[in-house]
């Protein structure tokens, strides 16, 4: 059965995205205002909350079988978070899942973390219609339902 519709569901079931704060950044009100938009959109979020390390993303992940993972990052941190969270992504075998986010990162960290296989990276103010629609592009190309 295909059940396709304005929110942009796959096949048997909503998107699922895991959105994260890693390390000891505070601020939490843009990845509200994603988790909420994304939700809006028709996908199902799990938000984990502050504090989180690369392992309980990743474990959570795994546990609630998601699309795609979204880090949200201010603290600077970005070129540790993001290779340790690939790394883990790798080991697992989540070659299937997205690994994307955003915050504030340079341009040339941004092309060196994609070079590693992280996902497009977005930077505050991107319209969180844009980030749906490539949450969306990107489960319909990667992911087998």
């Amino acid at each position: 059965m295909h059940i396709d519709n304005a929110a942009g569901s796959t096949p048997g079931r909503p998107i699922r995205v895991l959105v994260a704060k890693v390390g000891l950044d505070g601020h939490d009100r843009g990845a509200r205002v994603i988790a909420t938009a994304l939700r809006d959109s028709g996908m199902e979020v799990i938000y984990t909350g502050l504090r989180q390390t690369p392992e309980m993303v990743v474990g959570a992940a795994l546990q609630e079988d998601v699309d795609a993972i979204g880090i949200s990052i201010l603290s600077g941190a970005h070129m540790t978070v993001f290779p340790r969270i690939i790394q883990l992504m790798k080991e697992k075998k989540m070659d299937d899942v997205l690994l994307t986010g955003g915050g504030i990162i340079p341009d040339e960290d941004r092309r060196q973390l994609q070079e590693l296989g992280v996902g497009e990276l977005f930077p505050p103010g991107t319209p969180t219609t844009d980030i749906a629609s490539y949450i969306r592009q990107w489960v319909a190309t990667n992911r087998d339902f």
